[in-house]
């Protein structure tokens, strides 16, 4: 009986619990795909991009601003979101949010709450990248409008996404990975860095895209470094593909060497594969990189013979220390300037053995300082493209 019961009640509350509940009408709600946060003050301002529904169909458009931007100030972050309804005539939703962009003052200040606020929040997902905007407020980078994508949050998500899987020096990183390098034993936190460039008042104008060369455009420059959740420097390009390079987050990228007689050779990196490991040897940790390379010859500005064995195997050599070049430079910068292991070396350490870690790990600044960095490099160049020697070895005199 008491199972007849018990099965009639679950029958009844799942009649009355079906449905919606808690639906919400797409015209009730302001789409959010981009937010920006600066300090100004003592307080904190968010500016949300928003899109605009008529705008983002070509059949509907009337030729209007495709996205608009609300912003807000108050004591608190979270106070500033709700905030945001004074001037927005719609309950912002942030479940599509696609870039999160940090003023760079308030990322020197800390980004501890940024974070705190917006991993509470189950609404949004944390599958957004996260931006250090350089030398302007983080609310200006989501004023400029593009051409390729309509809205300039996505212009933006695609620009990293993009610029990190074919140019290394950059990365892409999203808000469940700062969070679990922040975290973890061993390793601090990494962000890209954007940078505003052109006429910033024409950016925001729909004229910007009506012109072959935009005005104002965005560009990914520079790797943010944190000490715990405070930005103490930034890393430039070579420096950003020796990190990338440590840190295995290479998949395709461009360089070049030097020709012998003049002119430049450029070669395609294919793959690459970096494997850390952590070791103690007589007290001391130790950290051997061991980096797989396979390149493609891409371009040739020089008199070679590339049918040549010798030559290729000349120009493997070359890669190689070109790769650990890029890599000694940006330990080096990091060790002696800044003291914080971005690269995690003390991850690798702990990973390997965790009682030395436990008895160093309060010591790490100083034992990162002084670290000793081995390299293990294999770079081999399979293919030389659809051609062998450049046409020019036989150009008519």
């Amino acid at each position: 009986m008491n199972k007849i019961i018990r099965l009639c009640l679950l029958l009844f509350w799942m009649v009355i619990c079906a449905g919606c509940w808690n639906r919400r009408e797409l015209n009730e709600l302001g789409i959010q795909v981009g937010t920006a946060i600066d300090k100004v003050g003592d307080q904190y301002q968010v500016a949300v991009q928003v899109v605009v529904p008529g705008e983002v169909t070509p059949r509907l458009s009337s030729g209007r601003a495709p996205v608009t931007l609300y912003k807000a100030t108050a004591p608190t972050i979270f106070e500033a979101f709700r905030k945001l309804t004074e001037t927005s005539p719609r309950k912002i939703y942030s479940a599509h949010i696609r870039t999160l962009v940090i003023g760079e003052p308030l990322a020197r200040e800390g980004i501890a709450n940024v974070l705190d606020l917006l991993s509470r929040n189950p609404e949004a997902r944390t599958d957004y990248y996260v931006v250090v905007s350089r030398g302007t407020p983080a609310e200006d980078t989501l004023k400029v409008l593009t051409s390729l994508e309509k809205i300039p949050a996505h212009n933006l998500f695609y620009s990293i996404d993009t610029s990190s899987k074919v140019w290394s020096p950059t990365t892409a990183i999203t808000m469940d990975e700062i969070i679990d390098q922040m975290v973890s034993e061993g390793t601090n936190l990494v962000l890209p860095g954007v940078r505003r460039i052109g006429n910033t008042k024409k950016g925001e104008q729909k004229s910007n895209v009506e012109e072959i060369e935009p005005s104002s455009h965005l560009r990914t420059t520079g790797l943010a470094m944190f000490k715990k959740d405070k930005l103490i420097g930034w890393l430039n390009e070579d420096e950003g593909r020796g990190y990338n390079y440590i840190r295995n987050n290479v998949k395709s990228s461009v360089g070049h060497l030097d020709c012998p007689d003049g002119g430049k050779i450029a070669l395609e990196t294919l793959r690459s594969d970096t494997k850390m490991e952590g070791r103690m040897v007589k007290g001391e940790p130790v950290i051997h990189l061991k980096i797989i390379n396979q390149s493609n010859i891409g371009e040739v500005e020089c008199k070679i013979d590339i049918t040549d064995p010798n030559t290729i195997s000349s120009l493997e050599q070359q890669v190689q220390e070109r790769i650990k070049l890029l890599m000694q430079k940006v330990i080096a910068k990091v060790q002696n300037n800044y003291h914080v292991d971005i690269f995690g070396f003390g991850q690798a350490i702990y990973k390997s053995d965790p009682k030395a870690w436990k008895r160093i790990k309060a010591d790490w600044e100083s034992y990162f300082s002084k670290l000793k960095v081995e390299y293990e490099m294999q770079v081999t160049i399979p293919r030389t493209g659809t051609t062998n020697n450049s046409f020019k070895n036989y150009l008519k005199e």
